[in-house]
């Protein structure tokens, strides 16, 4: 079993219907027939949420975010533990502090895959498996 760790790049191309939004859908299907699972970790999915009420407002913003979180995922909390390992990463492979998060939950196990459409995880490509969506 995969355990699909989504970026807010991601689940944006997802809410967005831009290109890779297929490809996360696959993932939310094959979480739904409980074949794989997926998650986010919870500074991801506050960008989400950020850049959600930004674009769109509140309502929306809330709207969207329920209907995610009835889809087959989950959140990861970002708890004391993790929020050093991604500082770590951040200071160690200069990326930005949420990327670090998604990162570092993809280096869980070697059955974790990141999939994103942001192409700065390259960086470290070397640390966990990553699936890149196309880019748009």
């Amino acid at each position: 079993m995969t355990v699909f760790v989504l970026d807010s790049s991601a689940v944006l191309r997802f809410i967005d219907r831009e290109a890779g939004a297929v490809r996360v859908k696959e993932i939310f299907r094959s979480c739904a027939r409980g074949q794989d699972e997926a998650c986010i970790s919870a500074v991801q999915w506050g960008e989400v949420a950020g850049k959600l009420r930004r674009r769109l407002g509140v309502s929306a913003q809330k709207r969207i975010l329920q209907s995610i979180t009835q889809l087959e995922s989950s959140i990861i909390s970002a708890t004391a533990d993790r929020a050093v390992r991604a500082a770590e990463l951040k200071v160690d492979r200069k990326i930005a502090y949420a990327d670090a998060f998604a990162i570092e939950l993809a280096m869980d196990s070697h059955d974790h895959v990141l999939v994103t459409a942001d192409y700065d995880f390259k960086a470290v490509a070397d640390l966990a498996q990553i699936e890149f969506l196309p880019v748009k």
